[in-house]
């Protein structure tokens, strides 16, 4: 059975819970999200591993680089990361990572880029199942008519996320 590391991180958009695993980071998700449970499950299931209250260097790493982000100083992470999923919902988080800081996308915008743009649900059901927020920015997809829709931190901390890369953009 593999160990997963896991710490816990209060920031100012909430608490966090982070996990690693060989080096990569697998989980970085908002503790008090409703599916987090599932989301954990899943990656427990495909990874054959436990959670191990214990810190390591890429979860320390993952913490200084999220501050960095989140004070405006910190663009892109640069943190090995081991996606656990469907291969579609990683053919669509790899259509997430190519959303730019300060920009945004529609549903259907990466349904189109993940080559399934009849599925915009199935594509928004694999962007509720990203469990890796922040590195893979779910908070940059929006509604086709501009609203903000769903987000596991919820809408006020996608709102608060787009603002500052719209502000520290330059």
């Amino acid at each position: 059975m593999n160990q997963i590391n896991i710490q816990y991180y209060k920031t100012k958009i909430g608490e966090l819970i982070l996990g690693s695993l060989d080096g990569k980071l697998c989980l970085l998700d908002f503790r008090q999200r409703k599916t987090r449970v599932k989301i954990e499950k899943r990656i427990k299931d495909i990874l054959s591993a436990e959670f191990i209250e214990k810190s390591d260097d890429i979860l320390e790493k993952t913490k200084r680089q999220i501050d960095e982000y989140l004070a405006g100083k910190r663009k892109e992470f640069d943190i090995k990361i081991l996606i656990t999923g469907t291969d579609f919902q990683k053919i669509v988080w790899r259509a997430l990572v190519k959303v730019k800081y300060g920009k945004t996308a529609s549903y259907l915008d990466l349904a189109r880029k993940a080559g399934r743009e009849k599925s915009a649900r199935a594509v928004a059901n694999a962007i509720g199942a990203n469990p890796i927020a922040l590195i893979i920015p779910c908070h940059r997809i929006i509604g086709s008519d501009g609203a903000l829709v769903g987000y596991s931190g919820g809408l006020s901390t996608k709102r608060r996320l787009l603002k500052l890369e719209k502000e520290t953009l330059v």
